[in-house]
């Protein structure tokens, strides 16, 4: 079973006519419509198994009562090391990405994100990059970019009206914390803290998991435990580390002068939900960041990985 992937459809099985008409479909409830539309339906049934035969063994499931995959389509994504295409996946209540191993048919490094943590920047263009956009949670945050100005419009609508929705179901309010983006190698030569280390072969760059800065081996001897990102104390650098420690001595403070010792910071509050890691994640510095599917060849980097004018993404009707 190969994976599904139609002609765009864009919600409907016709293109849109202008930004305004697709805003207001979206506001009218179209998701809504889409959702009760394919809910229970052959075709959303085959579309899921496709995903889930995609990914293998490797993959969690993500057949569930109610659960409608809405859209996919390759995005890049700003890696630690270089920008890279990933495959993306959004259902009504997550966005699912990975790496792709053989285009529709083989993915890897599966990775589940529940849409009700997640808040969405929109970015400028630079030099290397166009149509960008940042997807922010509590435990990681990234940078993806699309093929062009209307399907990075798009893919802001469809997850923006499905967060909203998530919401009001849940009740649950907007994520305020969110996780620092990773600031790519590439972007400094120099520590960032103490800007006198400089990087080479043999100086390993490193990243603080609180700020998300560059930084060497000196400056992050410290490990910090954020219960909201990782089980595990992670490697932070010597400013985040003093004010993370400032914290939380004083919420402990302000817990014992009301006679009772409450937990740091995050810890009364643990991920609202287990599968959010899902089964690529790495809290390592060697993550899954750094992890191509295919050959090196397989997929061009830089602006001409989308000059080809066809459309990378789909949603469905």
């Amino acid at each position: 079973m190969q994976c599904s992937w139609e002609e765009p459809s864009f919600c409907g099985g016709k293109k849109m006519e202008g930004a305004q008409r697709k805003k207001s479909d979206l506001k009218g409830g179209k998701i809504e419509k889409m959702v009760d539309h394919l809910v229970n339906t052959e075709i959303n049934s085959q579309r899921i198994a496709a995903v889930e035969n995609c990914f293998g063994a490797s993959g969690q499931p993500l057949a569930l009562p109610g659960r409608v995959l809405l859209g996919e389509g390759i995005l890049t994504k700003e890696c630690r090391k270089k920008a890279k295409p990933r495959i993306f996946f959004l259902f009504n209540d997550i966005l699912v990405y990975g790496s792709i191993v053989i285009n529709k048919r083989k993915y890897s490094s599966q990775h589940i994100i529940p849409l009700e943590e997640v808040t969405l920047e929109t970015l400028p263009n630079t030099w290397q990059a166009k149509n960008r956009w940042m997807i922010k949670t509590s435990k990681k945050s990234f940078v993806v970019s699309a093929a062009s100005v209307s399907e990075r419009e798009e893919w802001i609508r469809h997850i923006e009206e499905c967060v909203r929705r998530q919401l009001r179901a849940t009740g649950r309010p907007p994520t305020t914390e969110h996780a620092a983006p990773w600031i790519p190698d590439k972007a400094t030569d120099i520590c960032m803290r103490c800007t006198q280390t400089k990087f080479s072969a043999l100086t390993r760059r490193h990243h603080c998991r609180k700020c998300g800065f560059v930084v060497c081996g000196d400056c992050s001897r410290e490990r910090f435990l954020m219960p909201r990102l990782s089980s595990k104390p992670l490697r932070v650098c010597a400013l985040c580390y003093r004010e993370l420690a400032a914290e939380k001595r004083k919420e402990e403070g302000e817990a014992e002068e009301d006679g009772q010792r409450r937990p740091p910071r995050g810890l009364a509050h643990p991920p609202a939900t287990t599968y959010g890691a899902s089964s690529g994640e790495d809290e390592s510095d060697k993550s899954d960041e750094d992890k191509d599917g295919g050959s090196a060849g397989s997929w061009p980097m830089g602006l001409e990985f989308y000059a080809s004018g066809v459309k990378w993404s789909s949603f469905h009707s």
